[in-house]
Formats: C-alpha cells, structure tokens, sequence
C-alpha cells in the first residue's frame, strides 16, 4: 500500500519507533543526571551523599584518633588537629611522627568548607584527595607508601567497620578511596559551635556584641580593610575570599635565592603529594607559596587566605606560624595593607583594641573543646 508523498507504511513504523525511543530518553535523562551528580559528589555544593552516613562517620572518627595508622604508632590526625584548639594546634608548625618538623602551620578544620582550595598553597582542590595526603608523608604520619597503610588496616574489626560503610566485597575494602571517604565524611560533620558573631548576624541585636566589638565591625569592613580578603560570604560567614595573596612573611628572608629556588620548583614534580612533601623538608621553598603549585611568576609568595572563623583559639599565626599572637597577627597586617594598598593605615590604641574584640567575638574563646571524643 502506498500512502502520500510515496512514503509507504514500514516507513512509518519506523519513524514511530525512533519518535518512541526519544520520548523514553527524554523521560529517563533527569534520572540519570541525579545519579551522575550524586556519584560524583556534585550534589548540594560539593556535599557528597555519604556525609550523612552514620556508618562512615564513625569510621572516620577511629581512623582520625588512631595512633596505631603512623609509623610511630604515637602519632595521629588528633595530634595536629586538636579539639581542644578549634582542631589546629598551638606550635608553630606541624609536629608529626618521630617528632619531624614541618615548614607550615596547622589549619583548622572547623573553618573548613569544600569551596575552598586545600592546603596553604592550595594544590587540592577536594577534601577527599587531601585527607590521605598526611597519611604517606615523612614527616606527618610517617608513612611512604599507602600498602602500609593497607596493612595497618587490616584486622578484623577494621575490615568489618569498613564493610559496615561501604558494603562487602573490594568496593568496600580498606584503601585510599574508602580511607579518604571516611575521614572526610567525619571532618565534614565535626560539630561547628556558633560564635558571638553569629547570633549577631541572626538575631539583628546589637547586644548580642559588645560595644567594643560592634566598633572593630565596623573597623574590619571599613578603615582596616580586612574584608577586602576576608569576605563576608558563607552561611555561617567565613571571612575569606577562597584565594591567595601575598602576606609579607616568609619571602623577604630569600633575598638571592629566588632564581635558584624558582628552579628547584619547575624542574621538580608537580605531583601534589609530591610538593607536600618537598616543601615540608625545606623552608625555603615553602615560602614560595602557590608558585610552588602553578609555576606562575605571579604566584610567588602568595598564600591562602585563611577563614577567620575561631581566629583566637588557633595562635600562632601565618603560614609558617611565625606571628606568635593574635595583637602581633592584627599589627602585622595593618602594615602590610599599608604597603599593598599605597597609602598608610593607621589605627589608635583603641581601634585596635576594638579590632581584637570583634576578632575575639568570631572565635570561641571559652577555652573548652568542640563536642568532640576519640573513640573507645
């Protein structure tokens, strides 16, 4: 049978059949961007969907306490990332297994958010890949290689806890990605105690701040400038604008080294893990800063802008933890925004005292730590 335009009936059904296939791709293809954006952690800002497993938070939290993953079998996550200091430390920088040094000052991971890039020098940009780093680092847990971390996570009741989160089989066997996961997920969830600050942000009640503390607001996004780097963004706000910047420390003690510095930087790899550990044996190169990631000349001596969020309960200061106090950090700064921005800063006795208090009201300073345990 012929029908118009000489098309006949079998070419019809074909045409029918590929509108129909169309039609269900069409219906199915919002499914599958949900299950694209959930796998990949896309969801919800970066959120990934097992931060609200229980499970893996609670294996996060052993893996976090426990000594028995360093090479020392002395050293944990805790040591550096102490509750009790806003989960910093208060050292200079990082004092990791055997009693290594390290070259950069200990974050805390309260003021953490998945916005940010990782690392003072920002070369993670995931949480999930920067948790493990500490874990093969000389001079953090001890560790070269991650089968040793395998083996250390080998008993029984760790395989069973880890089945517990991820489920049976090798999906859910101890190894970098279950590890990451399961830190991150406790890191994520670490109770975040609101600051005087917040409740003044919330409520629209002054009193909720001091006096003194309302004036240093009002000096912190006015005369002083700091939130030119330290934004007011973030729900609860974190005063940082989630980039890098010059802090006038560190550098100016380089003075005719840069040339041969820049080219220990370039000619070397540019591997993060393998960055963390270069710079953690040698000072000089870590105050290079993010030049140390990009190998950008404009980049050199730039460093994160750190959150401000429990500033007070995280002395000493910078990356290299080189300002003891938080009035050194103030004066510090103040200088280096007057040399930055062309024109001096100059603040009386009592502005800064104003300045410190509001600092003070966006901190904890109860001297007790965050509702936090290591596990039995």
């Amino acid at each position: 049978m012929r029908y118009r335009f000489g098309i006949d009936q079998g070419m019809f059904l074909v045409m029918d059949f590929r509108k129909t296939r169309l039609m269900i791709c069409v219906a199915i293809l919002p499914i599958l961007l949900i299950a694209i954006f959930v796998s990949t952690g896309l969801w919800a800002k970066g959120e990934r969907p097992e931060t609200r497993n229980a499970e893996m938070i609670s294996l996060g939290e052993r893996l976090f306490f426990d000594a028995s993953l360093s090479s020392d079998g002395q050293t944990r996550c805790a040591a550096c990332h102490q509750p009790e200091h806003a989960f910093a430390d208060s050292r200079a920088t990082a004092r990791g297994a055997f009693g290594r040094i390290g070259t950069r000052n200990t974050p805390s991971l309260l003021a953490l958010t998945d916005e940010a890039p990782l690392f003072w020098d920002g070369r993670r940009s995931t949480l999930e890949a920067a948790s493990f780093d500490p874990l093969i680092h000389p001079r953090e847990m001890g560790h070269s290689d991650e089968n040793e971390i395998i083996a250390a996570l080998s008993s029984p009741s760790y395989r069973a806890a880890f089945a517990r989160a991820f489920g049976t089989g090798s999906a859910g066997a101890p190894g970098r990605e279950t590890v990451s996961r399961a830190l991150s997920a406790y890191i994520r969830n670490l109770p975040r105690p609101p600051v005087p600050f917040d409740r003044y942000v919330e409520d629209k009640n002054p009193s909720s701040l001091s006096r003194e503390a309302r004036e240093g607001f009002r000096l912190f996004t006015g005369k002083a400038g700091c939130d030119s780097c330290h934004k007011l963004s973030g729900k609860p706000v974190q005063f940082t604008d989630h980039t890098f910047h010059p802090t006038g420390t560190g550098l100016q003690t380089l003075d005719g080294q840069l040339p041969l510095l820049a080219k220990d930087v370039v000619t070397g790899s540019t591997d993060p893990g393998a960055i963390g550990r270069l710079i953690a044996e040698r000072p000089d190169l870590a105050a290079t800063g993010r030049f140390s990631v990009t190998h950008e000349p404009s980049d050199l001596g730039l460093f994160r802008t750190p959150s401000l969020r429990y500033v007070a309960d995280t002395a000493p200061y910078m990356h290299d933890g080189s300002v003891p106090t938080l009035e050194a950090a103030v004066d510090q700064e103040i200088y280096w925004r007057s040399l930055s921005s062309g024109h001096p800063i100059s603040l009386t006795v009592s502005e800064r005292a104003s300045l410190i208090a509001f600092l003070q009201s966006i901190s904890l300073n109860t001297g007790e730590a965050p509702p936090s345990k290591s596990p039995d």
